[in-house]
């Protein structure tokens, strides 16, 4: 069995125009959180273009982005989609550009070593005149990053754009990135987490899956610090791989913590296993805490 991955998103580097496609909106926070994180530390300037700003911010917090910190230094700044690259309902490449060119003159070189830029194209996917640019739009991006330091991360959801758009902007990019995933079917999907770092379970998980779910487990235990095994989304979940999740728990170092973040159903039948008697484990309802 082989992770399918093409370039994770903690690969990217300056001067690099990329393409995210993602399939739920958990999965564009997460590695949308992973991008900014790491340009933050990095000393750069992120910039991130979405549809709904405040409900971003709550979300890139919750993943450990220090977002207050950040805003106030004037080092992170999200932005509305109609604030950025739209102009009303209509869409130019020339005024799509021109806002872009205006965030690299915002992020002088001698306070930051570069700047990050994701762009959600989801505004794209509502009647707005001028979509049909949007490939010129793509291919402009590609030619004003050459040797300046700066990232975009353009993000489309694979699931709703159709597969002829993917196709016309695909090739501007110098980067495909895509979540390292351990199993994907109509009932199950393992793929690992980036912020806060682990693995992150959906929908119906049973022995079926078991050597995927092993290989995960195995995969996120060596990673350093502590790890998150996200399961908010899951449904369902066997006795056997119940057993897998808490026995993994259990060969972590006394000095790393483990997170099981699920909802209550989940949560109780962890709790019947033991979680709450191992050391290091933090059973987390929901998305508290």
């Amino acid at each position: 069995m082989t992770v399918n991955a093409e370039v994770q998103i903690t690969d990217l580097e300056l001067n690099d125009h990329a393409c995210l496609t993602f399939g739920e909106p958990e999965e564009l926070l997460d590695l949308t959180a992973a991008y900014i994180r790491d340009g933050l530390s990095g000393g750069q300037r992120v910039v991130w273009l979405c549809e709904e700003p405040q409900g971003a911010l709550t979300e890139l917090g919750r993943r450990g982005v220090a977002v207050r910190s950040a805003t106030e230094a004037g080092s992170m700044d999200v932005v509305a989609s109609r604030d950025g690259l739209l102009s009303g309902h209509s869409f130019t490449v020339d005024h799509a550009m021109g806002w872009l060119r205006r965030q690299m003159e915002l992020t002088p070189r001698e306070r930051y070593s570069g700047l990050r830029v994701a762009l959600d194209m989801g505004w794209a996917l509502r009647p707005i005149s001028g979509i049909e640019q949007l490939p010129a739009f793509e291919e402009e991006i590609a030619t004003a990053l050459s040797d300046t330091g700066v990232s975009v991360l353009c993000q489309y959801d694979r699931d709703r754009f159709d597969p002829v758009t993917l196709a016309s902007v695909s090739s501007f990019h110098t980067r495909s990135v895509a979540a390292a995933t351990y199993h994907s079917d109509p009932l199950l999907r393992i793929c690992r987490q980036y912020a806060p770092p682990g693995i992150r379970v959906a929908g119906q998980l049973d022995r079926t899956a078991e050597e995927s779910l092993a290989l995960a487990l195995a995969e996120t235990i060596r990673m350093d610090g502590d790890i998150t095994i996200n399961m908010t989304e899951l449904s369902f979940i066997d006795l056997p791989s119940a057993r897998m999740v808490l026995d993994a728990a259990r060969t972590m170092a006394p000095d790393r913590s483990v997170v099981l973040r699920c909802g209550h159903p989940i949560a109780s039948r962890l709790v019947l296993l033991g979680a709450a008697g191992i050391s290091g484990v933090s059973l987390v309802t929901g998305h508290d805490g």
